[in-house]
């Protein structure tokens, strides 16, 4: 398998059978642009092609795992129906790939990991998570609907009341949080997170991939039984661009301030 045409995913083998894919816009703390949000859905009809690799483990480069969108990636979608497509398109084809992939996949959460970012880190089948690292979905601070991945697999991962809590709030969760609510599979200290996803990496593809490939797919069985869930919340987020809200939630995350959303201070529509 020919990897060279991807841009900012780095790619390595480690061991027999294991693939290391590194996020890599370190100087913009691994942040998507356009063509990282098309790589990371990408990537994974590719891995299920390549015959040298039976596991995948995903990481970032420098201190974070992934920054979520970038500024300049999310404005261009407000008013914009033809890129709010595009973007549409791209967020469904991370979440179903990463699903349907018949390889296991492992997140190695480095560090900070948000929005589009966080999709890649929690939708992998096995999360190794920094206890120094930070999560938030933070699409309600932004002035949008949860969408993404979060409404797909949140409450499978960790309830519906820790969901609820932290995708209406968008607080922060640390790695230490995380695997005690059961968002993640296990923290570790900041440097055994690459080690320790490599360490199970080599033990699975040193197992039976048939069972390992049919147990993913069983228990995947329960995530697209929430298709329409994901479906209903990636509408609505998309939708969200082309309000207010969205333009104000840019500017204060922009400008580190409160933000002070239209729909605060007026009646909301039902």
């Amino acid at each position: 398998m020919n990897y060279d045409e991807y841009e900012h995913l780095l790619f390595e083998r480690p061991s027999d059978g294991v693939l290391l894919i590194t996020i890599n816009r370190p100087e913009q703390y691994n942040a998507m642009n356009e063509r990282l949000h098309i790589e990371a859905g990408r990537v994974w009809l590719d891995v299920a092609a390549d015959d040298e690799t039976r596991v995948a483990v995903v990481t970032g480069t420098g201190k974070a795992f992934c920054a979520g969108g970038e500024f300049e990636m999310v404005e261009r979608q407000f008013g914009s129906f033809e890129r709010s497509a595009e973007a549409l398109q791209e967020a469904t084809d991370i979440v179903y790939n990463m699903i349907n992939c018949p390889k296991t996949i492992i997140s190695a959460i480095n560090g900070p990991a948000v929005g589009a970012g966080l999709a890649v880190a929690l939708m992998a089948d096995i999360s190794i998570i920094s206890s120094e690292a930070k999560l938030t979905d933070g699409h309600v601070k932004l002035g949008v609907a949860a969408g993404d991945h979060a409404a797909i697999v949140w409450p499978l991962l960790c309830g519906m009341a820790k969901a609820r809590y932290y995708l209406l709030t968008g607080e922060l969760i640390d790695g230490v949080e995380a695997e005690r609510i059961g968002l993640v599979s296990k923290c570790v200290a900041p440097a055994e997170v690459v080690p320790t996803a490599i360490g199970i990496a080599e033990r699975l593809a040193a197992g039976s991939q048939f069972a390992q490939r049919w147990t993913k797919r069983t228990l995947n069985h329960w995530i697209r039984d929430a298709g329409p869930i994901f479906d209903a919340s990636l509408a609505y987020e998309i939708l969200g661009f082309f309000g207010a809200d969205a333009v104000e939630g840019l500017g204060a995350v922009r400008d580190r301030r409160q933000p002070r959303f239209p729909s605060a201070q007026a009646p909301t529509a039902r």
